[in-house]
């Protein structure tokens, strides 16, 4: 039986567009299916469109041309900003490189701020935060506000928050690109946790040790797919 496919993504163009009006494209009639549960990293030299792949696909940004199916819902032609924001705030979690905590907000309060959006009363939202939190071993640094605690740490929070509504899937770019690597192997390790609980994980990275956590890697170069399944080489530099 074919596994269902969570995203499939047909002949999809995206272009941006300068102040002079000339176009930019980054896509160019590019093709993906990500298999539901599926943990995929993305990878390609730099500017081939590996992040606004992540950002078309996380509707953070609408594509110019072409197919997007989510879900088994065809979403691509959707402008409308509150549809878009709903999908983002129920189906989808962000991971970024740089966290985006707020600084005045502790842990908890951060990994809330989704459940907030999506009306969670409360008492839940601050339950379910404390149990996510403590599951990725930060049970202790639950009052801690992001500066008073170390990278790893606070990508975990990240991570946390992207989970506190129970998203389809977990968009994640260059996650452990601003950590040591052994704080780098702990996040890969959460991510191999999601994976195993069933949550479909979409990573961009450019580093091979991280791209050998994935099921597979999608190579991107120029607004395309080159290979579905790439295979790293021991040369190979991103």
């Amino acid at each position: 039986m074919e596994e269902e496919k969570i995203i499939r993504m047909e002949n999809v163009h995206k272009s941006y567009f300068l102040a002079n009006g000339e176009e930019i494209p980054v896509l160019r009639g590019l093709n993906v299916e990500i298999a539901e549960g599926e943990f995929v990293a993305i990878m390609g030299q730099s500017g081939g469109g590996k992040t606004t792949l992540l950002n078309v696909i996380g509707c953070l940004h609408p594509l110019s041309e072409g197919k997007y199916y989510f879900a088994g819902e065809d979403i691509g032609e959707v402008r409308d900003d509150f549809t878009l924001a709903f999908i983002r705030n129920k189906k989808i979690g962000f991971v970024f490189q740089q966290f985006n905590l707020l600084s005045r907000l502790s842990a908890l309060q951060n990994v809330c701020l989704p459940a907030i959006y999506a009306g969670v009363e409360k008492s839940q939202r601050e339950a379910k935060a404390r149990q996510i939190l403590e599951s990725i071993g930060l049970g202790d640094r639950i009052s801690h506000k992001p500066t008073e605690l170390s990278g790893g740490q606070q990508q975990r929070v990240a991570i946390a928050r992207a989970l506190i509504n129970d998203p389809e899937i977990v968009l994640a770019d260059e996650p452990t690109g601003a950590l040591d690597s052994s704080s780098g192997k702990e996040i890969m390790q959460i991510f191999l946790g999601l994976k195993d609980k069933g949550k479909t994980v979409l990573m961009v990275t450019h580093t091979p040790e991280v791209a050998r956590y994935a099921d597979r890697i999608i190579y991107i170069r120029d607004g395309q797919v080159v290979d579905h399944d790439y295979k790293l080489r021991q040369s190979d530099e991103f």
